[in-house]
C-alpha cells in the first residue's frame, strides 16, 4: 500500500512538472501550424546545400510527430523540394520541437533543452548532406513517386483543384481596400484555428505515448534502488543497443521525454537517452517506408546511417562534455521545475487531462 502511494505521489508529481511547459509547447506548436504558410515551406526547399539547411530549420519548431510529418513530406517532394532537403525535413521535424523542448526543460533541465534541438538539427543537415551523395539517377522520379501516392501510414490525401481564374475576371490591385477590421479578424481566426488544433489534434497524437512515458518515470522513480544508477548505462554498447530499440518504434519527440527521463533514472547515461529521444522520433517502420517509397533505397540507406551515425556521435559528446565540466544532469533534473508552483502544475496538468478526453473536451471546445 505504501508503494502504489508513493507511485501515485511521484506519478502526479512528474505530471506537475511538465504540464506547464507543455501546455505553453502545445499553444506555441499549435500557433505556428496556423500562421506559417505549407507554400512557404516547398518554396524554400530545392535544390542545393542551402535548401538542406533551410529544411532542417524550418523543420524542427514545427509541430509535427514521426508520422504526421510524411504527408508534408511527401507533397514537399513531389512539389520539387529535392531527396536530401525532403531527408533533412524528415530527420528534424519529429527530432524536436516547441513542445518538447519545453517539456525537455521540465523534466530534463536546462542542457537537455539547449543540447537537444542543436543536436537534432545538426543531425538532420549531416543527414541530408549524405543523401546529397546519390547520383539522381538511383533516385525515384516524380512520375514514380506519383505512382505510390497511396503508400504509407499517413498519405490519404484530398486533392484540391485550383482554378485559374481570367484575367478578366481578376480584381485589380486597388479594387479592395483592406480594412483593420478584416485584419483583425483574420489575426482572430488564425488564433482561434492554432489553438483549436493545439488542444485536439496536437494532443491526440501525443497523449498515449506520454501518458506511457510519465507512467515508466514514475515505476522507476519509485522502485528502483538509487545502487542501480551508478552500475549501468553508459558506453558505445548500450547505445548500439538503443538504437536497435528505437529504430522500428514509433514515439514522437514530447513523448519520448518523460521515458528518458526514466532511462536516466534507471541508470542508462543522459547521452544513451539521447539515442532514444533522436533515433526513436525520426524513424519507424511507416516512415522507413515510405523514404523507400518515394525516393528509393538508396536515400533509405543514407537515412538510416545518417540518424543513427548522428544519434550516437552526439550521445558520446553529450556523455564525454558533461564529465569533462562536471555537470550532474541528475540535479537538474531536480531542480529545473521549482520556478512553477506545484498547484499550477497539477492544474495544467487537469486541464491536459480534460482535453485528452474527447466527450469531454467537446463541452468546451466546439
Amino acid at each position: 500500500m505504501e508503494q502504489l502511494t508513493a507511485l501515485t505521489i511521484n506519478f502526479l508529481d512528474l505530471s506537475a512538472e511538465a504540464s506547464p511547459w507543455l501546455l505553453l509547447g502545445l499553444l506555441i506548436a499549435g500557433l505556428m501550424k496556423a500562421w506559417v504558410p505549407s507554400k512557404v515551406l516547398s518554396k524554400h526547399l530545392g535544390q542545393g546545400k542551402l535548401a538542406i539547411i533551410k529544411a532542417a530549420l524550418i523543420g524542427a519548431p514545427l509541430p509535427l510527430c514521426s508520422c504526421g510529418v510524411i504527408p508534408v513530406a511527401t507533397e514537399l517532394r513531389r512539389s520539387g523540394a529535392s531527396a536530401s532537403a525532403t531527408s533533412s525535413f524528415l530527420v528534424a521535424t519529429p527530432e524536436t520541437g516547441i513542445d518538447s523542448v519545453s517539456v525537455s526543460y521540465a523534466l530534463l533541465g536546462p542542457v537537455f533543452a539547449i543540447y537537444r534541438p542543436i543536436a537534432a538539427i545538426m543531425s538532420a543537415i549531416i543527414t541530408g548532406l549524405l543523401v546529397a551523395t546519390i547520383k539522381e539517377e538511383q533516385m525515384k522520379s516524380p512520375a514514380e513517386q506519383l505512382q505510390n501516392e497511396k503508400s504509407g501510414c499517413c498519405s490519404n490525401k484530398e486533392t484540391v483543384k485550383v482554378e485559374e481564374v481570367p484575367k478578366s475576371k481578376k480584381p485589380c490591385c486597388g479594387s479592395k481596400k483592406v480594412t483593420p477590421e478584416i485584419i483583425k479578424n483574420t489575426f482572430v481566426s488564425k488564433t482561434q484555428q492554432g489553438v483549436y488544433y493545439a488542444s485536439t489534434k496536437l494532443i491526440d497524437d501525443i497523449i498515449i505515448w506520454l501518458l506511457i512515458g510519465l507512467i515508466f518515470a514514475s515505476l522507476v522513480r519509485t522502485f528502483l534502488p538509487q545502487e542501480f544508477l551508478l552500475s549501468y548505462g553508459s558506453g558505445l554498447p548500450a547505445m548500439l543497443l538503443m538504437i536497435l530499440i528505437s529504430i522500428p518504434m514509433y514515439i514522437c519527440a514530447t513523448a519520448s521525454t518523460p521515458i528518458a527521463a526514466g532511462f536516466i533514472m534507471a541508470g542508462l547515461s543522459p547521452g544513451t537517452a539521447l539515442v532514444f529521444m533522436m533515433a526513436g522520433p525520426a524513424t519507424n517502420i511507416s516512415t522507413l517506408g515510405v523514404i523507400r517509397n518515394e525516393m528509393g533505397s538508396a536515400v533509405l540507406i543514407r537515412y538510416l546511417l545518417g540518424v543513427a551515425g548522428c544519434a550516437i556521435g552526439f550521445a558520446l559528446l553529450l556523455d564525454f562534455s558533461l564529465s569533462f565540466y562536471d555537470i550532474n544532469i541528475t540535479e537538474q533534473m531536480q531542480h529545473s521545475h521549482e520556478l512553477l508552483p506545484k498547484w499550477f502544475g497539477l492544474s495544467c496538468a487537469g486541464l491536459i487531462a480534460f482535453l485528452s478526453i474527447k466527450p469531454l473536451r467537446h463541452l468546451l471546445i466546439k
